[in-house]
Formats: C-alpha cells, structure tokens, sequence
C-alpha cells in the first residue's frame, strides 16, 4: 500500500486528527518563511499529541539549512526523519546525514526529463518528487506525472514520495500513473495554509487506500 505523508501540520487537534487517521508521516515545517512554519519551541507539542494518538512519524522539513540548525532542532524534538527542501548539494545532505543519525529525504523539483537523469547522485534513503515553485512546495501546483514514472523505472530500487498538486480527487490517479512508494500532501488537504479540513483529509486518505 502507498504509503502517505501529510505535511504542514501546526495545530495540535490537526496532528492528532492526522495520526488518529493512520497518516505514515506528519511532516512539521522549520523554514521561517514558509506559511506553515512550525517554531521549534512548539514542535514538542505537536509531536507529542501526534504520538499519543497515532504511530506516524515525524518529518522535519528544511530548507538550505546547516548542520547545526538541523541539531539544533532534533535536540529540541524526537523527529524520525529529515526532509531537505532547498537547494542542498549532494555532500551538504551527506553531512548533514552524518550529523543526525537519521534518514534523510531529498525534495527535487521536477519540470524536464532533465531533472530526472541524476537522481542517484543524492546520499538519501527516499527521494521526494515536487512541482517547481518559488515556495518551496505547498503551492498546490503539479507536475508531469509521467516524469516521475520514468524516474521510478530507472531506478527501480529508489523510494520515490511524489508530491505536488495532490488532492483527494486526484491521488488515486497520480498512484495509478506512478506506483510511488509514498504520496505527499500539503494545500490539498486544508481549510486554509496550515489547517487541515477533516473531510479533505479523510477523503484523500480514502482514495490512497482504495482498491485498484
């Protein structure tokens, strides 16, 4: 079953509902100009009402950062996984790898086949699939999903978590066409940017889980 993410959670009734749900991954946003930024003072908060309720895992969402802003966040909250959504190069992620002891997922954006030709160059345990936008992500714009496609057959062995413009109506589709190891949603599942709508996301989560 693909596996999801659920990602820009800031309110605690959010990331309970989120891991009541069975959502694999809650993923909290540390860049500061994001609309869904999370303080690292707050993000204890969120993790332990997420844990308390569910089992999904804790994604850390950074943007270019160095090595001792993503310590200093780990040390301040337990999470299970580091997402780099800048423009790290492939030996900033090894050392910031090595550092914290914890898988690390790389965010590409995707608009040519070009972008797809060197996916193995990153140190990663998944690689995430996303729409090219100014905003780092969470802008609800798509990309070709059969881009991604042909990234999964050429590396057939690569996690691949496609994101990108997904929504309830959607996803089935984009799962169809892709077969990626994990879908990741942000803006399709919200009321407003870092409120999620309870129908949304049980809908989306529905259509991941759907027979096909």
């Amino acid at each position: 079953m693909t596996r999801v993410k659920i990602c820009g959670v800031t309110l605690p009734d959010d990331a309970a509902r989120v891991s009541a749900a069975g959502a694999d991954f809650i993923g909290l946003n540390f860049w500061p100009r994001s609309k869904r930024y999370v303080d690292p003072e707050r993000a204890p908060m969120l993790a332990s009402v997420a844990r308390g309720a569910g089992t999904s895992k804790l994604v850390g969402v950074f943007v270019d950062p160095d090595v001792d802003e993503v310590l200093a966040v780990t040390a301040q909250v337990d999470l299970d996984i580091i997402q780099l959504h800048g423009d790290e190069d492939p030996d900033q992620v090894q050392r910031i790898s090595r550092a914290v002891y914890r898988p690390v997922w790389k965010a590409v954006p995707v608009g040519s086949r070009r972008d797809i030709e060197r996916l193995d160059v990153w140190p990663v345990e998944a690689i995430l699939l996303d729409a090219p936008t100014p905003g780092r992500g969470g802008a609800g714009a798509k990309f070709d999903w059969n881009l991604a496609r042909e990234a999964r057959e050429r590396f057939p062995r690569m996690q691949v978590v496609l994101a990108g413009g997904l929504r309830p109506d959607n996803v089935a589709d984009a799962i169809a066409t892709v077969d990626p190891w994990a879908v990741d949603v942000a803006s399709g599942v919200e009321a407003g940017p870092g409120i999620k709508d309870a129908a949304k996301l049980d809908a989306f989560l529905a259509a991941t889980r759907a027979p096909r």
